[in-house]
C-alpha cells in the first residue's frame, strides 16, 4: 500500500492519525542500491570464470596476492568486492589447475562481500603463511607497477609485511603482478561492456543536455554554471566523475580562451566540454561541441561547420583502421598511415601547421574502463609501456583525436575541434557503444527561445 492510499484510509480517523502517519512501516522504494550491487556481483562472478584463468596463465602466475589495510584500499578492491578489513586483509587467487581458479577473501568480510557469491573461501580464521605453503605457488604476483598506477597498489611497508609473514621460499617468489592487473581490467565479459555502456549513455545524455539552451542563456550563463550544474545532477543520480570538475571551455581563433571560468558564454563562443561519468565501477571519457549562433543565425558559420565535418572524417578513417591482434603501437602506425592515404596531415599534439590541410592530432585513442583513463592497450604517445600491449577483442577505447582546420571567418585560423567518444573492440575492429557524437549542437542566443533542449 502506497502512503497516498494509506492517507486516504486513514483520513476520518483525524488529526492523531495524520500526525502518527510517518511513524507507520512503509514498503522499500526502488532500492538501486541493490541492483547495481547484483549488478556488479554478477560481473565479478563472470570475470573470475572466465577472464582470471586466462590472464594468470598468460602472465605465469600461480598465486595473486592483493593487499588491504583499514584506511588503505587498493585500487583494485572495485573489482574484486569491498568488505570490511581490520587491520589488514588479502584477496588471494590460486591456480590450483583444472578450469577455474581458487579464489580467497581473507580478513575480509561483511555482507557485501560475503554475499556476493564470487568466493570460496571467505574467513576472517587463518593463517597466510600456511594458506600460501599449503599452495606451494611458484610464482607468486604483487601489485608493484612502475609504468601503471592502478596496478602499483601495494604500499612499501605492505610488501615488508608480506616478506616478513610468508618469509622464505616464498618472499624470493615475489613478481610483479602489473601487466596481469592490465590484463584482468582491460578484457571485459559481457555484462561489463553493457555496464559500460549505460555508463555512456548517461554521460552522453548529460553532455548533450548541458551544451543546450536547457542550462545557457547566451549572455548570462557562465561556463562554470554549467560545469556546476554537470555536477548536480550527478549528485541527483548517484554516479562520479572520471576527472573531477567538468573542462567547459571555448576555443577562438587563437586556441582555448577559458574553461570552467567565470567566462561569460556569448553568440559565436565554439564551446566544448570534457568529462566522463563513473557509474558501476566504470568511467567514461566523452567529448561534445557546440556553436553558440549570434541572433539572427539559424546555423554555425560555414567555416566552423566545415572544421567539425573534417574532424568526424578523420575520425571514421582512424576508427576503420584498428585491429585486433596486433599491439597499441602497430594499431598506430595504421591509422596514421590510413589518415594520411585519406589527406589528411597527421601531426604531433597540438603543433598545427599553416597549410590548407587538415591536420590530426591522432595519437590519443587510448584505454579506458574503470578509471577515464584505463590501464589497458593504448593507442597513446603518453604510456610507451601499453603501447606493447596486444589489442584484442573486448578492450574498451577511448576514440580520442583533434583535428584543425582552417576558419575563413577566423581570417584563416585553425579551429582544433575535439572528437571522443568510447568503444568496444572486436573481431571487426572498433565499434560504438552508444551514439558517438555525429553532430555540431546549436545554441540559440534570443534569450526568449532559451530553456528549450536544441
Amino acid at each position: 500500500m502506497n502512503r497516498i492510499m494509506l492517507k486516504g484510509r486513514i483520513a476520518s480517523a483525524g488529526l492523531w492519525a495524520l500526525l502518527l502517519l510517518p511513524l507507520l512501516p512503509v514498503p522499500a522504494e526502488g532500492q538501486e542500491a541493490r541492483r547495481r550491487w547484483e549488478r556488479m556481483n554478477q560481473m565479478r562472478r563472470e570475470k573470475f570464470d572466465v577472464v582470471l584463468p586466462e590472464v594468470m596463465r598468460e602472465n605465469g602466475i600461480d598465486m595473486w596476492i592483493t593487499m588491504r589495510r583499514e584506511g588503505l584500499d587498493d585500487p583494485l578492491t572495485p573489482d574484486f568486492g569491498p568488505g570490511y578489513v581490520n587491520p589488514i586483509g588479502y584477496y588471494i587467487f590460486t591456480d590450483r589447475g583444472g578450469d577455474r581458479i581458487e579464489r580467497a577473501a581473507l580478513g575480509i568480510g561483511g555482507y557485501l562481500l560475503a554475499g556476493n557469491g564470487a568466493y570460496d573461501i571467505v574467513t576472517g580464521n587463518f593463517d597466510l603463511r600456511e594458506f600460501v605453503a599449503e599452495r606451494d605457488p611458484e610464482r607468486i604476483g604483487l601489485n608493484m607497477g612502475s609504468n601503471i598506477g592502478a596496478a602499483d597498489g601495494l604500499s612499501h611497508t605492505g610488501y615488508r609485511h608480506l616478506a616478513e609473514t610468508l618469509g622464505e621460499p616464498w618472499a624470493s617468489r615475489f613478481v610483479s603482478a602489473e601487466k596481469l592487473v592490465s590484463d584482468f581490467r582491460a578484457r571485459r565479459v559481457a555484462s561489463e561492456i553493457a555496464g559500460f555502456a549505460e555508463a555512456g549513455e548517461i554521460s552522453r545524455e548529460l553532455a548533450e543536455r548541458a551544451l543546450s539552451n536547457e542550462v545557457i542563456t547566451p549572455g548570462v550563463t557562465t561556463l562554470r554554471d554549467v560545469a556546476w550544474w554537470l555536477m548536480d545532477r550527478l549528485l541527483e543520480r548517484g554516479l562520479g566523475s572520471s576527472f573531477g570538475f567538468p573542462s567547459i571551455y571555448i576555443t577562438g581563433p587563437e586556441g582555448i580562451e577559458a574553461s570552467s571560468s567565470d567566462r561569460i558564454i556569448q553568440g559565436g563562443d565554439v564551446m566544448m566540454i570534457d568529462w566522463g561519468v563513473c557509474h558501476l565501477n566504470f568511467c567514461t571519457d566523452m567529448k561534445r561541441v557546440a556553436y553558440v549562433m549570434r541572433p539572427g543565425e539559424t546555423e554555425a558559420t560555414p567555416g566552423v561547420q566545415n572544421a567539425f565535418d573534417r574532424a568526424i572524417e578523420a575520425r571514421a578513417v582512424s576508427r576503420r583502421a584498428i585491429r585486433p591482434g596486433i599491439t597499441a603501437r602497430e594499431n598506430m602506425d595504421r591509422i596514421g598511415a590510413a589518415l594520411t592515404a585519406a589527406g589528411f596531415n597527421p601531426i604531433p599534439f597540438n603543433q598545427p601547421t599553416d597549410g590548407p590541410q587538415t591536420d590530426v592530432t591522432w595519437e590519443g585513442h587510448h584505454s579506458v574502463g574503470n578509471l577515464g583513463h584505463g590501464i589497458g592497450p593504448s593507442i597513446a604517445t603518453w604510456n610507451p609501456r601499453r603501447l606493447t600491449f596486444e589489442v584484442v577483442p573486448s578492450n574498451l577505447l577511448s576514440i580520442e583525436l583533434f583535428a584543425y582546420t582552417a576558419v575563413p571567418e577566423w581570417g584563416g585560423a585553425k579551429l582544433r575541434v575535439p572528437l571522443e567518444d568510447d568503444a568496444v573492440v572486436t573481431e571487426r575492429g572498433a565499434e560504438w557503444l552508444y551514439p558517438a557524437n555525429s553532430r555540431l549542437l546549436l545554441i540559440k542566443s534570443d534569450p526568449a527561445a532559451g530553456r528549450t533542449v536544441s
